[in-house]
């Protein structure tokens, strides 16, 4: 048995979901929790609400297209080379601008978001309109919603 984990293009675990098609490259099992690695393939409708970690951190590392990225009170422009890293208890959100997909790679630390994925991926569509489940789930992978993505700068007018 391989000590180590390589996916090639296109390979790890995958969840393609309406808004997005998330690749888990490496992930809790591969890393004894300390982190998790992901491809996130944004589609041009893709949006994430307002939330925050209260132990986890993220960091998104930008590959391709433009993603409107709000931390902490701040929009910044998620582009090709960009590092965003957002520390616990940070609130953020996130849009694709343009209506153009992009793609990003993200690292959860410590690992746990790609059990969230898992579990996401097991359920049936009515799971997603429980109250009471999603707060569990979210709960269990440390995701405090907060609400929707706030108003961009772009949007007033």
């Amino acid at each position: 048995m391989a000590r180590y984990t390589h996916h090639a293009a296109g390979g790890g675990l995958n969840y393609d979901w309406e808004n997005d098609h998330t690749f888990v490259k490496v992930g809790a099992a591969d890393t004894g929790g300390a982190y998790t690695l992901m491809e996130d393939n944004l589609k041009s409708t893709f949006a994430l609400g307002l939330h925050k970690h209260e132990t986890h951190a993220e960091t998104f590392y930008f590959l391709e297209g433009e993603v409107d990225f709000y931390v902490d009170g701040d929009w910044l422009k998620g582009t090709p080379g960009v590092t965003i890293h957002v520390p616990p208890g940070v609130p953020h959100a996130c849009r694709v601008a343009g209506g153009t997909p992009a793609k990003m790679l993200m690292i959860f630390q410590p690992s746990g978001f790609d059990g969230f994925l898992a579990e996401m991926a097991q359920m049936a569509p009515e799971d997603f309109e429980d109250p009471a489940l999603m707060q569990a789930l979210n709960a269990k992978y440390d995701i405090v919603p907060m609400g929707p993505v706030p108003p961009h700068p772009d949007d007033e007018g």
